[in-house]
């Protein structure tokens, strides 16, 4: 079967849906903002069948809410919303981390300090765009490295909400040293220390997220050892 491309009907959607959640993630588009199919299909130079299939998508990944029968908007994530999305990821990550560690061979290991170098330049250039992209291409080649299918499709839906939470987060550098002392656990083979630094990074992640969108004052969380 040949791969879709510019014409295909599944291809116009992942584009438009693509472009869309970029917007929001980049903050182009805010909560609470209305998507009209007309508008959107325009913008993207495309009929309403794929808008209206790219919508469908957006809601099923929690990037839009129907706040009416005729009325969709960018959501607001909850308090509770986030602790959720947390709850789900802290489980993922730590799981991802240490069958990463059990299987990396040289190889990936030296492509996950490139990710790594790549972060680091992202983040002493500032561009909150860049620095997500980054930090996302590192958690997803463990991902990779990790192996396991279930893991990575479970884990997919929720890149683009942790990549806006991301963005979110008012200290950058500290979550690059947080990926790098990851990166050092990993690359030493420590199964249990890349679990710990795992689940550590999350639940930093998880309070400075909240903090800062929620007014919410976060626990003190040791640094990685």
């Amino acid at each position: 079967m040949a791969p879709a491309g510019p014409g295909d009907a599944g291809w116009l959607r992942d584009q438009v849906c693509e472009g869309v959640r970029d917007r929001i993630i980049d903050g182009r588009l805010r909560p609470g903002d209305r998507l009209v199919e007309r508008d959107v299909a325009e913008e993207f130079g495309v009929s309403r069948i794929p808008v209206r299939e790219a919508i469908r998508v957006l809601l099923s990944e929690g990037f839009l809410e129907a706040a009416s029968a005729r009325r969709i908007v960018v959501k607001q994530l909850s308090f509770q919303d986030v602790l959720d999305l947390f709850d789900l990821r802290e489980a993922l990550e730590v799981v991802a981390a240490r069958r990463a560690t059990e299987r990396a061979g040289q190889s990936q290991i030296d492509a996950l300090g490139r990710l790594l170098a790549s972060a680091d330049k992202a983040t002493r250039g500032g561009r909150a765009d860049r620095i997500s992209r980054a930090n996302n291409a590192f958690h997803h080649h463990i991902v990779e490295i990790a192996g396991n299918t279930l893991l990575a499709s479970t884990l997919q839906p929720l890149e683009g909400r942790m990549r806006w939470l991301l963005q979110q987060v008012d200290d950058p550098h500290a979550v690059w040293e947080e990926h790098r002392a990851l990166y050092e656990a990993i690359a030493a083979h420590d199964v249990d220390l890349a679990a710990d630094r795992a689940l550590r990074h999350v639940r930093h992640y998880r309070e400075v997220a909240l903090a800062v969108l929620f007014d919410s004052r976060p626990a003190v969380t040791p640094p990685p050892r």
